[in-house]
């Protein structure tokens, strides 16, 4: 099984778009969240459906599963089966430094909000911090995307 540890920041600023190029169009929704045993996950990325089930989550790691499936399958449990919202946003992959960042700008009812996060082979791995990374939000669950889904951005500030 692989695990998962990630760390997740607000993005700051546009200097990032520049080494970015092309995003991909991504819609997600759970078919379970918020459960401290597992999270389900359907994904369209691109051109691409993803079945994804998460393990519960320890400080910035978690277990993962992911499974590519039929597009025709993730439209259905997105229409049909996802409880919740659905998250959009435009995915862009950046490279810095020799590892993997991936930026998403929301749109939708989470426009406005741009994270970007970078998978580690271990917790303490050190990394350069890109200048347009602002503050760190990996503990901080209303940035998750389930979370997301179920209490979107915009009614924060309402």
């Amino acid at each position: 099984m692989k695990q998962e540890i990630e760390r997740k920041f607000l993005v700051t600023g546009d200097s990032w778009r520049a080494a970015a190029g092309a995003g991909l169009p991504c819609w997600q929704g759970y078919l379970t969240s918020g459960s401290a045993e597992a999270t389900v996950r359907v994904r369209l990325l691109g051109d691409k459906g993803f079945l994804t089930i998460k393990g519960p989550t320890k400080g910035i790691s978690r277990p993962e599963l992911e499974y590519e499936i039929p597009v025709g399958d993730v439209e259905y449990m997105l229409t049909y089966l996802c409880s919740g919202g659905i998250v959009a946003k435009m995915r862009y992959i950046l490279n810095h430094n020799g590892l993997c960042w991936e930026i998403d700008e929301f749109i939708g009812d989470n426009e406005g909000l741009i994270t970007a996060e970078i998978e580690l082979d271990r917790e303490g791995q050190p990394f350069e911090k890109p200048d347009w990374l602002g503050k760190e939000v990996s503990l901080d669950r209303r940035y998750t995307n389930a979370a997301l889904a179920q209490n979107p951005f915009r009614n924060w500030f309402r």
